[in-house]
């Protein structure tokens, strides 16, 4: 069975960047090459509040963005993951913006998502926060996805090609 991976807002978001400055362009390479090569190798799932993120406003490429989120399987928002969303947000383990990336994190620790890829440094993908949110989902008897960067898929998907 394929790994499951919840597919987060910043990743059709740098998939589809237009801006030009020279760490952006690299985190998009990153991302368009672990999309287009190696996603095939996963069940990728995403949520209606990536959509909902990607509705607000307008940008560039808005609608491709959509549309890579669209066709994945979605989760559901249910009353359990808005418990575990509160609960991270009490716990201080997550901003308190109730539809953010606590709400991606209880996406992914109640569906048992064996990872979740985002471009979130500062909130998700935070070495820092890694065990906070190990002891706290454990406490909540709740699964504990691996939070990556599609640089670090990428790196692993070469050691994994040698």
């Amino acid at each position: 069975m394929k790994p499951t991976i919840y597919i987060e807002t910043t990743i059709p978001s740098y998939y589809y960047n237009t801006r030009t400055d020279a760490e952006l362009r690299v985190l998009s390479k990153w991302t368009r090459d672990w999309w287009d090569h190696w996603r095939k190798g996963y069940q990728l799932v995403s949520s209606v509040a990536v959509i909902e993120e990607l509705q607000r406003g307008k940008h560039p490429l808005q609608k491709e963005k959509l549309a890579m989120i669209t066709s994945l399987p979605l989760l559901e928002i249910t009353p359990r993951v808005l418990d575990v969303v509160d609960a991270y947000i009490a716990n201080r383990v997550m901003p308190a913006d109730p539809r953010g990336d606590a709400l991606h994190l209880a996406l992914a620790s109640v569906a048992k998502c064996d990872m979740l890829l985002s471009w979130n440094c500062r909130h998700i993908v935070n070495p820092r926060k890694e065990e906070h949110i190990g002891a706290l989902n454990t406490k909540m008897r709740l699964h504990i996805p691996r939070l990556f960067t599609p640089f670090e898929l990428l790196k692993m998907e070469s050691k994994n090609e040698n």
